[in-house]
C-alpha cells in the first residue's frame, strides 16, 4: 500500500510548484492510474515519493519511508523513461549486472527475462530494441527485487495495441496476486480501462480521485468524430437541425476538417451530409475526454481515503451550468479528438494475450506486513492536517550495489570495449617495440616496454588508465543505476571494487604486453634482446606500479569529474604537468636519500620487520622517490581527496 500525504515541489522562479500538496493512497491488490496531460505534475509526483526530488510531504510504502527501507529495490520496482545502460550490452547482460546490485541470484534475471517475454531476445544489445521491447526489459529490472509496489511512468507509451494490452494483463495478473501497481498515463480511456481507482491531475493539483467505473461515467461520453472538407457548413448544418428538432446536440471544431458531434450517431451525421450533398472522409464512433474537472468540484485541501470510496471529499457543490447533454466547461478550449476506438472503454480490465503466463514468482502477499517506525504516525498525522506545512523532503543518498564486486565485474565483462582497447595497447605497443629496435639507441627496459622517450607514457600505461576512466565514465554516460537510486552511488565500496578491477585488469595488460613485445622481439632479433637484467625485480615492480597507478588515477578522475575524457587527460597529465614540479621540487639524489629512510626507520622501531619487509619497503621508497613516481602518489592522494570531499558534499545535500 501507498500511501501519499502533502506532496509539494520547491517553488519554481516566478511559477507555482509543479506539484501542490498531492495526496492520495493506492492499495494492494489494484492498479491506481495517474491520470493528467503532459506538464500536470505526474512525473514529479513519483520523482517526489521516490525521494529523488527535493520538496516537502511524505511518501510510506507498507508504511515506511523509502529511505528507512534497507534494499528499495526489493520492496519498489521502478521504471521512469527509458531504461537506462549501455547501448552495447545485451539485454541478459544487463539484467544479471544489475541481479549482482540487488543482490539477487543471477538466475533471477533469466526468470523476470521469461516473465516478460524477452527469452529470445536475451543475446540482443540495448541499442537496438524497439519500443515494445524497450518496456518490456524496463518492467523485468523493476521485478528483479520481487518488489511488493510497482511504480511506473507512462509504461504504455509508444506502444502497439497488442503491446500495450500485454502490459496491461501484466500489471492485473502482479495486482491480483497482491502487489500494489501505481502507473501514469495520459490517456483517460486507457486509465478507465486498466484502473481501479483514477487520480486525476490538473497543473499540479488533485482534481479527482474516484474509482474506475466512477472515472468512466463522469469523465468519458460517446461522440462521432467527422472528417470532411466542408466541416463549418456541416456544422451549421447539424446545429440547424438540432435547433429545429429540439434535440441536445454539441458540435465541437477540432480544427481543420475535423468535427466532433456529441449526441447524435454516425446513422444521424451521414444522412444530414448526404441529404446536403457533403462529402465525408470519415464516420466513427469514438470516446470523447470532458476535460480533466468533468463530473467532479475542483478540491482543497485533499485528506486520506477510506477504503473503497473516494479520496476527496467535495468542498463545493457543482456548477450549475453542468448538464450531462451539455460539453462541460474546459477554459474555453475545444474538445480534442481521440485517436478512434470501435466500442466505449468500461471499467472492465483486458485479459492477457492467449499466451499470457502469470509470473510463477509474484509472491507480494505472502510477505510479512512491516508497520511504521517509531514516531511515523506523528509525522503522517502532522503532514496530512491543513495546520502547517508538510515535512520537507529531502533527496535519499543513493545506496551502493549489495555486491559490487560482483556488479563491477560483470559491467566491465558485459562490453566489448575494454577488450578492444587491450587488444589495441597489445598491437601499439608490439609495433613500437619492433620498430624501436630497429632504430637503436634505446634501453632494454624501455624497449621492452614499448616506450620511446618521447611519449610521456607508455601505451599499456595509457591503456590502463583509459580502462579506468571507463570504470565512471560509462557509469555517467550510460548510469544502469539511476532509475530507483537517484543517480550513480558514490560509496567507498563500490569505489573499492571499482579499484580492484582496474588493478587486476591492468595487471593482465601490463603483463601480456611485456610478453608479447618479448616474444616479437625474440622473433625478429633473436635473444639478445630480451635477455632478463640483473635489477629485474625493481624493474618489473616499478613496471607494475606504473600502469596500476595510472588504472587508478583514471578511475578516480572520472569519479570526480564525471567524464572519461576528463579522466584520461588526468592520466596524461601526470607525466607532462605534475612530474616537472615534482622534479623541481626535489632535493639531492632522490634515490639515495630514499635508500636511507629504510635503515632510519628500522631505528626508529625496534622491532624487527617480519619475512624481510624493510627490503620491500625500501624498494617501495625507491620508486616513489623517482620523479614519476613521485608525481603518480602525489596525484592518487589528490585524486582521492577530491572524490570523498565529492562524496560528504553530495551526502550533506
Amino acid at each position: 500500500m501507498i500511501q501519499a500525504l502533502g506532496l509539494t515541489s520547491n517553488p519554481r522562479k516566478e511559477l507555482p510548484p509543479a506539484v501542490d500538496d498531492v495526496s492520495f493512497e493506492a492499495h494492494a491488490g489494484r492498479v491506481t492510474m495517474l491520470l493528467g496531460a503532459p506538464g500536470a505534475g505526474k512525473t514529479t509526483t513519483l520523482r517526489l515519493m521516490l525521494e529523488l526530488q527535493p520538496g516537502r510531504g511524505i511518501t510510506y510504502f507498507r508504511g515506511r519511508p523509502l529511505h528507512s527501507i534497507g534494499h528499495p529495490s526489493r520492496e519498489v520496482g521502478v521504471l521512469l523513461g527509458d531504461v537506462p545502460g549501455h547501448p552495447a550490452r545485451t539485454v541478459r547482460g544487463h539484467v544479471r549486472m544489475l541481479c549482482a546490485a540487488a543482490g539477487v541470484p543471477a538466475r533471477r534475471g533469466d526468470e523476470v527475462l521469461e516473465t516478460v517475454g524477452l527469452v529470445s531476445l536475451r543475446e540482443e544489445r540495448l541499442g537496438v530494441l524497439s519500443r515494445g521491447m524497450d518496456r518490456r526489459l524496463g518492467l523485468a529490472c523493476a521485478l528483479l527485487g520481487d518488489p511488493h509496489t510497482l511504480v511506473l511512468d507512462e509504461p504504455a507509451r509508444g506502444l502497439s495495441t497488442g503491446e500495450n494490452r500485454w502490459l496491461h494483463g501484466m500489471l492485473r495478473a502482479y495486482a491480483d496476486q497482491g502487489g500494489t501497481v501505481l502507473s501514469t498515463t495520459a490517456d483517460p480511456k486507457e486509465a478507465a480501462r486498466a484502473a481501479d481507482r483514477v487520480v486525476t491531475l490538473d497543473r499540479g493539483r488533485l482534481v479527482a480521485d474516484q474509482p474506475a467505473v466512477d472515472f468512466s461515467r463522469t469523465r468519458l461520453r460517446p461522440r462521432v468524430a467527422v472528417r470532411t472538407p466542408h466541416a463549418a457548413r456541416l456544422s451549421a448544418l447539424l446545429t440547424k437541425e438540432a435547433r429545429t428538432a429540439r434535440r441536445s446536440v454539441e458540435v465541437a471544431e477540432d480544427g481543420g476538417n475535423r468535427i466532433s458531434v456529441y449526441g447524435s450517431t454516425c446513422a444521424e451525421v451521414g444522412e444530414t451530409a448526404f441529404r446536403n450533398g457533403i462529402v465525408v472522409h470519415q464516420l466513427a464512433d469514438e470516446t470523447g475526454d470532458m476535460g480533466p474537472g468533468a463530473g467532479v468540484p475542483r478540491v482543497e485541501g485533499p485528506t486520506a481515503p477510506e477504503e473503497g470510496t473516494p479520496a476527496l471529499q467535495p468542498s463545493t457543490a457543482p456548477s450549475s451550468g453542468a448538464r450531462p447533454s451539455a460539453a462541460p466547461s474546459t477554459g474555453g478550449q475545444p474538445p480534442t479528438a481521440s485517436p478512434a476506438s470501435a466500442a466505449t472503454p468500461d471499467a472492465g480490465h483486458p485479459d492477457g494475450p492467449p499466451d499470457f503466463r502469470g509470473p510463477p514468482d509474484f509472491r507480494p502477499a505472502d510477505r510479512p506486513p512491516t508497520g511504521p517506525r517509531d514516531g511515523d504516525e506523528g509525522r503522517g498525522a502532522e503532514s496530512g492536517s491543513s495546520a502547517g506545512l508538510p515535512p520537507p523532503l529531502s533527496v535519499r543518498s543513493a545506496p551502493r550495489p549489495l555486491h559490487p564486486l560482483r556488479y563491477e565485474i560483470r559491467r566491465i565483462t558485459g562490453v566489448g570495449t575494454g577488450f578492444l582497447v587491450g587488444a589495441a595497447v597489445l598491437v601499439v605497443s608490439a609495433l613500437t617495440a619492433v620498430l624501436l629496435a630497429r632504430i637503436g639507441h634505446t634501453s632494454q627496459p624501455r624497449l621492452l616496454a614499448g616506450w620511446p622517450r618521447e611519449l610521456p607514457l607508455p601505451p599499456a600505461a595509457i591503456g590502463a588508465g583509459l580502462l579506468g576512466a571507463l570504470a565512471f565514465g560509462d557509469e555517467f554516460r550510460h548510469p544502469a543505476l539511476a532509475a530507483d537510486r537517484g543517480g550513480v552511488p558514490r560509496r567507498l565500496g563500490l569505489l573499492t571494487a571499482k579499484l580492484l578491477v582496474a588493478s587486476a585488469a591492468a595487471l593482465v595488460l601490463a603483463v601480456l604486453t611485456i610478453g608479447c613485445d618479448a616474444e616479437l622481439l625474440h622473433l625478429f632479433y633473436g635473444r639478445e634482446l630480451i635477455e632478463i637484467p640483473a635489477d629485474w625485480l625493481p624493474l618489473g615492480a616499478s613496471w607494475l606500479g606504473l600502469v596500476v597507478g595510472c588504472a587508478w588515477a583514471g578511475v578516480l578522475a572520472a569519479g570526480v569529474f564525471r567524464s572519461t575524457t576528463a579522466g584520461l587527460a588526468t592520466v596524461v597529465a601526470v607525466p607532462l604537468l605534475v612530474g616537472p614540479v615534482v622534479r623541481k621540487l626535489s632535493e639531492g639524489p632522490p634515490v639515495r636519500a630514499a635508500a636511507g629512510a629504510s635503515p632510519r626507520m628500522r631505528e626508529a622501531l625496534p622491532l624487527r620487520w617480519p619475512f624481510g619487509g624493510e627490503r620491500y619497503l625500501e624498494g617501495a621508497l625507491r620508486i616513489i622517490a623517482q620523479p614519476m613516481g613521485g608525481a603518480l602518489a602525489l596525484s592518487l592522494a589528490v585524486l582521492l581527496c577530491a572524490y570523498l570531499l565529492t562524496s560528504l558534499r553530495n551526502r550533506a545535500r
